[in-house]
């Protein structure tokens, strides 16, 4: 059996030096002392009993899959788990973050942060932070021992490394077993046991990626046997004697993608391919969204078993229920094609110079010419923004979600301009009368080079513009500022300025006031 690749390198396990990446069987941790019930455990019982129904979570990973490919196999297992539920493509970093490899792409997952918190770079675990941002079956423990949580991993790390001995049972599946084994142990374990929290690692789809390719028939047929696999694991839920008792949640999702031709690791579109698959109480049968990450998956088990999230964990992910579109997403319908942009394909929709309702841009101090899709504040995709050119970090706006609006000089400066690039986006104003503070929280990716500035400013009742922040060094993550209410005020509106030439970009998202 091929060996689970990542660019044709297979380092060992820091962990457990000399193992196999599947060879190591881990057994059941030392049992936790029994203590009194958390407040965790309690909320989860007034949950369990209000509902009538035991939660319990289920994820299946499937290493190097792609949805799309999905799709085109006729994949019968995984079909009916997205018409029964959620189906949401995502899309992940690419370097320096950390590249589209299975150590951070399982520790993304896992944990509900990013690579550049949770600090897994690439397969070889020089640095992890796993124990300030530990994965959500550690974080289960930590709010109820007495819940049960298991692990089953073809590839080892999982087991060994991303989720921690607080774990009640890890398994790294030995090598002679690989996938087939995995699935066995699964299905013995939800058939045969009582678990609360069960993650299942199947690698075998990306052993076909790397041999053939994910344009490859290999890598359809992979598709096809995990399939069958997802579908035993399946059935073993659903055939539980006390499974109308219960309330499963069933993920499915995927660390990376693969290129055309065979391997990951790099920054291309189909390298930084992944999904959600979400099927559970929670969800419509059929739904589609656009505006979920991969960090969402630990956030969403945790709440499905009624374990609230501590802010001071400073998640990246939030439950998938809970999300809520911010005006941005909205345009979605009304995105198009391509103007003066050549490494955008032809069919790809991503881009509008038209603001939401109540929004404006302000283009009286704007340069002329230039690429027109960037000409000013611009709305668009992670698809579409990052194939105007690979490696510049446009990979790195990971915490931007659905459509996001966009100050990209670098990119207007591309055709021939004159004049400086000032663009200003302008809010609806937000009511704030008798109030001495207001709360104003956007999402901002800001990569600063030289004569550049990106400048937040507050406009109180109609008067002059009031600087409130501005950005000078890379910033990439929720800002919070609480602004003081001028006495007598009334009206708050915001505008965000950006000005520079051939320099970088700032990035906006998920703007919220009071």
């Amino acid at each position: 059996m091929t060996q689970h690749q990542e660019d044709d390198v297979i380092p060992q396990n820091p962990a457990a030096p000399g193992l196999s990446r599947r060879g190591l069987l881990l057994g059941t941790a030392a049992a936790l002392a029994a203590g009194p019930l958390t407040a965790a455990a309690a909320a989860r019982a007034a949950t369990t009993a209000a509902a009538g129904r035991t939660p319990k979570v289920l994820l299946i990973g499937l290493d190097g899959t792609m949805l799309t490919r999905i799709k085109d196999a006729g994949a019968p297992n995984l079909t009916a788990l997205m018409t029964g539920g959620l189906t949401a493509a995502s899309s992940l970093y690419a370097n320096p973050m950390a590249g589209t490899l299975s150590g951070p792409g399982w520790s993304t997952i896992a944990t509900g942060v990013w690579p550049d918190k949770h600090n897994v770079k690439d397969n070889d675990f020089t640095a992890p932070n796993l124990a300030a941002y530990p994965d959500f079956l550690t974080r289960v423990e930590t709010a109820d021992p007495a819940l049960s949580t298991y692990v089953v991993a073809s590839w080892a790390p999982i087991a060994a490394t991303i989720c921690s001995g607080r774990v009640d049972t890890r398994v790294a599946t030995p090598s002679a077993e690989y996938d087939t084994g995995t699935t066995a142990r699964a299905v013995a374990k939800l058939r045969d046991d009582n678990p609360d929290v069960v993650f299942v690692h199947l690698d075998n789809v990306d052993n076909a990626g790397h041999s053939s390719g994910s344009a490859g028939q290999a890598y359809l047929t992979a598709i096809r046997g995990v399939d069958a696999q997802v579908g035993q694991i399946v059935a073993a839920v659903r055939g539980r004697a006390t499974y109308a008792q219960e309330d499963w949640l069933i993920m499915v999702t995927a660390d990376h993608g693969h290129t055309p031709t065979g391997g990951h690791g790099g920054s291309t579109w189909e390298e930084r391919q992944t999904f959600v698959i979400a099927n559970g109480s929670a969800f419509p049968a059929g739904s589609v969204r656009h505006d979920v990450r991969m960090v969402d998956i630990a956030p969403t088990a945790l709440a499905h078993l009624g374990i609230t999230a501590d802010p001071a964990w400073n998640l990246d992910g939030t439950p998938i229920p809970a999300l809520v579109p911010d005006e941005f997403d909205a345009l979605r319908p009304q995105l198009t094609g391509r103007v003066d942009e050549t490494g955008i394909a032809a069919g790809v929709l991503g881009f509008t110079h038209t603001p939401p309702a109540g929004w404006s841009v302000d283009n009286s101090a704007m340069g002329t010419g230039g690429v027109a899709e960037w000409r000013g504040w611009s709305f668009t995709t992670d698809e579409f923004w990052t194939k105007t050119q690979r490696d510049q970090n446009r990979e790195l706006n990971v915490r931007s979600r659905n459509v996001f609006a966009v100050a990209d000089s670098d990119e207007w400066a591309d055709k021939s301009f004159s004049g400086n690039y000032d663009s200003t986006l302008v809010s609806p104003e937000y009511p704030v009368a008798g109030r001495t503070t207001v709360p104003v929280a956007f999402t901002t990716f800001y990569r600063p080079e030289g004569a550049q500035s990106a400048r937040v400013l507050a406009v109180w009742d109609g008067g002059t513009p009031v600087e409130v922040k501005s950005f000078s060094t890379d910033t990439n993550g929720r800002q919070r500022l609480d602004l003081a209410v001028p006495a007598g005020a009334s009206r708050l509106r915001l505008r965000f300025r950006y000005t520079g030439g051939n320099n970088w970009y700032w990035v906006l998202d998920g703007v919220r006031v009071g």
